[in-house]
């Protein structure tokens, strides 16, 4: 008796991601309600979806609560949740400038890493450096920030297009320092060594450099040297022709007096 045969075959799979398209963000038999961003917008899906995709959000979702309780998503934005959304359904997703960076650091806190390397990829062949950088100062207070590589730090520090203030720029850095010492066991001054050299403290104010030599006492993230050239130039009060690119201000530094003599744009 001939044994019997079995196989897999292939359905139409667009016609499958289309229908479970028209399942994105419909109330309709939805069992989870997300409120998202600032604003809390109401957010609709289906846990045996997204338990059965995402690791992350079956660990969220299996925690005791009321079955119709919302879960409150404050750090991310409706448009970069819908397209993680999208991706959980459909395993595509729509990206463009203005959420790419974003979906990128959800894709690494929801540990998605196809969903990441779909990024990479857009970033990579439509993302300008000048776009990326104006989108820096959204992009530190995610979680995703504190991840990134010691060469994408250095690649990102040297950039003026930054929007972003120089005080900010530094307390991000140095939470960035402090993740990075608690996962590579090594001390926060040598995670930042490479970094430091690019964080423009002559744009600081006196009262800031006061203020980051006590930070600094904790942690010694800074070398004493660097802070030592930094009142150097405050003590010269004009640029002599040292380290002019690091006197340079970024897109988002706040004016402050003192920038002025030291601002090789200004004569």
């Amino acid at each position: 008796m001939a044994s019997p045969c079995s196989a897999v075959l292939l359905g139409d799979s667009a016609a499958f991601a289309a229908a479970l398209r028209t399942l994105i963000n419909n109330p309709q038999f939805s069992d989870v309600t997300f409120l998202v961003g600032r604003e809390q917008k109401e957010i609709f899906a289906h846990r045996c979806l997204l338990t059965s995709r995402c690791q992350a959000l079956h660990a969220m979702l299996s925690q005791p609560q009321e079955i119709q309780a919302p879960l409150i998503l404050s750090h991310v934005q409706p448009e970069v949740f819908l397209a993680v959304i999208e991706y959980l359904y459909t395993n595509n997703v729509t990206l463009n400038n203005n959420i790419a960076l974003e979906v990128l650091t959800s894709s690494i806190e929801y540990g998605l890493d196809d969903l990441r390397k779909l990024c990479v990829e857009f970033i990579k062949d439509t993302l300008s450096v000048d776009q990326a950088c104006e989108a820096f100062q959204d992009v530190v207070l995610t979680r995703g920030f504190l991840e990134l590589s010691e060469l994408a730090m250095q690649t990102i520090l040297h950039s003026d297009c930054l929007a972003i203030d120089e005080v900010k720029l530094i307390r991000a850095v140095r939470e960035w320092a402090h993740v990075g010492s608690a996962v590579l066991d090594r001390t926060v001054h040598d995670v930042a060594a490479t970094v430091v050299p690019g964080l423009r403290l002559d744009l600081l104010s006196p009262s800031e450099l006061t203020t980051l030599e006590e930070e600094n006492k904790k942690d010694q993230m800074i070398p004493v040297e660097s802070l030592a050239q930094a009142w150097k130039i405050h003590a010269l009060r004009k640029g002599c022709g040292m380290r002019s690119s690091l006197r340079q201000r970024r897109r988002g530094t706040l004016s402050r007096e003192h920038q002025r003599p030291l601002d090789p744009q200004h004569k």
